[in-house]
Formats: structure tokens, C-alpha cells, sequence
């Protein structure tokens, strides 16, 4: 996104923090601006009864940082005629100043997927997918990213052993002391 404009800084911020956070596309149109900790580095995400503080990585901070402080006041300052804007609590709204919808986001992320040319189909779950293979790839446990990504089971969790199992492979045998 182009950050140089209003909505791609918005859209930019609610990218990465996607793909930062591994939440699901509801709890991120979910969150509110007090869910979010610039000083602590991460998001609390409620979902049901469950709550879960996860950490964001510096690029996604940045990005959000400079969406909150520069770009999201000025987006709740447009009148509407359903809320009074200022007291919207939402952290990601729409131009209209009102909180972003499922909709809504699922239209940004096509929007991406058209003007990078990609073909394969992109859905925000896409970029939990992500998150959770990735840290996977990278050495994680999984009972970390069961936390992160609010699984209950670890057996949920437990798939995305099969997108990375060339490299758990190469890790076994690497670091196994009888492979």
C-alpha cells in the first residue's frame, strides 16, 4: 500500500498486523484503540472469554504507530450521521469514520492480491496461515503458537507440522543425536 495516502497507510498497518499477530480477520476489525500497547510492542486480542497478549514485530509497530498518530484522527474526525466519530473506539475505521467490517476488509486484501498480480486466492486466514508456518519454519513450539493463535487444541495447531515438514525433517536430522 501506499502509506503516502490515508488509506494505504491504514491498509499497510492492518496488514501487518495481520500477518504479525496471526489473529483472525473478526478479532482484528474487532480491536479498539486501548487493545493496542505502542510501548509495550503488542496487541491484546479478545476473543469470547479468552484474552491473549501477543507481541508485534518493530516493522508492523511502525506501521501502526504512524496510522494511530497521524492517519486514524483524521479519519473519526469526518461526520457521520450514524455515530458521532469522536467517540468511536474502533481502532481500524473506515474513511467514513466508522469501525472497518469483514466486508470491507476482504475487499482490501483482494484490492492487494489484484495490484500485485498475485494469482493464487489471498483470504486474511491466508496470512494466519502464514504467521503460524513461518514461526513454525523458524524454531517456534507449537503450544507458543497455540497461544498466540487462540487455539484451544493443540491438535488445530498441530497442521501446520505438515506445511513445514521438510524442514522439521532437516531439523530433526540435523539436531537429533541418533538421526
Amino acid at each position: 500500500p501506499k502509506v503516502s495516502e490515508m488509506k494505504g497507510c491504514r491498509d499497510k498497518a492492518m496488514l501487518e498486523v495481520l500477518y504479525a499477530t496471526g489473529i483472525r480477520v473478526s478479532e482484528l476489525i474487532g480491536l479498539n484503540i486501548d487493545d493496542v500497547s505502542l510501548p509495550g510492542s503488542f496487541i491484546r486480542c479478545e476473543s469470547g472469554e479468552k484474552m491473549r497478549i501477543i507481541p508485534i514485530y518493530p516493522e508492523a509497530l511502525q506501521a501502526l504507530r504512524e496510522y494511530i498518530e497521524t492517519v486514524r484522527p483524521k479519519m473519526i474526525a469526518v461526520p457521520t450521521q450514524l455515530v458521532e466519530s469522536e467517540d468511536e473506539t474502533a481502532l481500524f475505521v473506515h474513511m467514513s469514520g466508522e469501525r472497518m467490517s469483514r466486508q470491507g476488509f476482504w475487499k482490501i486484501i483482494k484490492h492487494y492480491q489484484e495490484k500485485a498480480h498475485i494469482e493464487k486466492d489471498i483470504t486474511p486466514h491466508t496470512l494466519r496461515h502464514s504467521f503460524a508456518a513461518h514461526l513454525l519454519e523458524n524454531g517456534a513450539d507449537l503450544r507458543s503458537i497455540q497461544q498466540m493463535l487462540g487455539h484451544s487444541d493443540i491438535s488445530s495447531t498441530q497442521l501446520y507440522t505438515q506445511l513445514v515438514s521438510p524442514n522439521l525433517k532437516s531439523v530433526y536430522n540435523k539436531c537429533h543425536p541418533k538421526a
